[in-house]
């Protein structure tokens, strides 16, 4: 079978209102930038709707739909990945499932992708609108703090939404990683990256998948993923109160050669619960890196697939995919004799 030029890959959780909808714009824009030769990847990440449901149906009434059901629940990250590592295209667009990243955008970023001959072109966003102020305001300090603490340079003001050539997709899928930030991995591959700005719309149904505390896990899993910045931040603290521990020491056998009280009950308080409020940061942090290592020491699948509607074309590297990816409207081959 030959590999489309296109494919689109569409993480999905509880978004059964907005599949209808987003399967017809993203056919229209595939189709409007590459003809029929595309693919549309949805993976259903354990949903608790009808999500699965909706995306069989929509399987069957079009030969371009591969839609991929995880056996649970794995989280944005590895959703998305399962359908970077089970796509073909030679040219791959990332979108999520809520319509607020236009898919209609495609053939403006093809068509940068071949002037500037880039491997990746990431959007940037100008504006966006139907969030909070909060949202707003917690999004552009997490990411200019992440920039500030990275060893690897990651655009700011960006999501998931990109173009990637396949080379850089194959780049990406090299990495084997569990605790994955796709957009951090994107640029740390390298290649020719260019921006592509663009005015972020509304949720067109549901509410957002990221509440605060996946936001903290999320902003975790970044820095401590593309940074080590704060294992030195514990050894600079740590030399720093020990030179102002040998301070103290110096004042202490002063006060008792001369004779003068010791003063302050609530000083010396103070100092011991900012020492150990030090501490248990420290120990945190370390406890952080520590845990990514333990996950990545057990080398387990990225993901595990339980069903697939559509022909599959790519082959499950970094996950476990087993006999589904044959399409189930195709007769199997009959058993050898």
């Amino acid at each position: 079978m030959t590999s489309p030029q296109l494919s689109v890959v569409v993480p999905c959780y509880n978004e059964e209102h907005c599949l209808e909808a987003l399967h017809a714009r993203v056919s229209a824009a595939a189709r409007t930038a590459v003809g029929e030769s595309y693919e549309l990847v949805f993976v259903n990440d354990g949903s608790r709707d009808e999500s699965w449901s909706v995306m069989q149906r929509l399987s069957t009434e079009d030969p371009h739909l591969v839609a991929i059901n995880l056996s649970r629940n794995h989280g944005h990250q590895l959703a998305l990945t399962a359908g970077l590592d089970l796509c073909a295209g030679h040219e791959i667009l990332i979108i999520d499932a809520d319509l607020q990243d236009p898919p209609e955008l495609l053939a403006d970023m093809r068509r940068a992708m071949a002037e500037q001959q880039a491997d990746v072109v990431y959007a940037v966003r100008r504006k966006r609108e139907g969030e909070t102020f909060f949202k707003r305001l917690t999004a552009a300090a997490f990411y200019r703090v992440l920039d500030r603490v990275t060893d690897t340079p990651i655009p700011l003001d960006t999501g998931d939404f990109r173009l990637m050539s396949r080379r850089a997709l194959d780049a990406f899928l090299a990495l084997p990683e569990q605790a994955r930030f796709v957009r951090g991995m994107v640029a740390w591959i390298g290649f020719r990256q260019v921006p592509f700005a663009y005015d972020r719309a509304e949720r067109h149904a549901g509410n957002t998948k990221y509440p605060l505390g996946k936001m903290i896990r999320f902003a975790l899993d970044a820095v401590t993923g593309f940074s080590t910045a704060p294992l030195r931040f514990a050894s600079h603290v740590g030399l720093w109160l020990t030179a102002a521990s040998l301070l103290l020491i110096v004042y202490i056998a002063i006060g008792w050669l001369t004779g003068s009280a010791v003063q302050g009950w609530t000083s010396t308080m103070l100092v011991v619960v900012v020492l150990g409020a030090v501490q248990m940061f420290v120990l945190g942090m370390i406890g952080e890196y520590l845990g990514r290592l333990y996950v990545e020491s057990k080398r387990r699948p990225l993901y595990l697939v339980a069903d697939v509607a559509g022909p599959v074309q790519g082959r499950a590297t970094l996950g476990y995919a087993g006999h589904e990816t044959h399409d189930p409207r195709e007769p199997e081959d009959p058993p050898r004799q």
